[in-house]
């Protein structure tokens, strides 16, 4: 059985560009020092067994999902890893929606369900947010890689 949704979305762990980038400097530099090494025995291997582990462990991480935001019957759903609660957006209780960047910073670690200052943050990469802002000042705080469509579908959902 076939479900649409207005919007349906995931978000991976290990497809932020910088954090994949930093990865592949740091393999690439345990590569860099394995060669370099005078005697291979206990470091070089050392060396090269981290740096085979470094590239094992970002191809896993490309193919692990980190949430998924659907927007449906006037609610937002977010769904996150194994064990994290579903989290529901009741948009009957949105006075506000914004588009915007998620943060100044060029560096963002993922997060769910981050309660910080009166906020409560998803994010998972890029740069883009929508900000919801509840009856009772709570601000959501919706990392995407789509946000004019995220912002659309939330908007028709709160006219019906």
């Amino acid at each position: 059985m076939i479900h649409y949704y207005p919007f349906y979305e995931k978000q991976y762990l290990g497809r932020d560009y910088s954090f994949i980038s930093i990865r592949l400097v740091m393999a690439i530099f345990c590569f860099l020092a394995y060669y370099w090494t005078e005697n291979k025995d206990k470091n070089g291997d050392l060396l090269l067994l981290v740096g085979c582990g470094i590239l094992a462990v970002s191809v896993l991480m490309l193919f692990l999902l980190h949430y998924r935001t659907i927007v449906n019957n006037k609610a937002i759903l977010i769904d996150g890893l194994w064990t994290t609660r579903l989290v529901k957006i009741d948009l009957n209780s949105i006075v506000k929606v914004e588009r915007g960047e998620y943060s100044k910073y060029f560096l963002n670690n993922p997060v769910y369900n981050l309660h910080r200052n009166g906020s409560i943050k998803f994010y998972a990469g890029g740069k883009d947010a929508i900000r919801l802002t509840d009856r009772d000042g709570l601000i959501y705080v919706i990392g995407t890689q789509r946000p004019a469509e995220l912002y659309q579908a939330i908007m028709e959902e709160m006219k019906k």
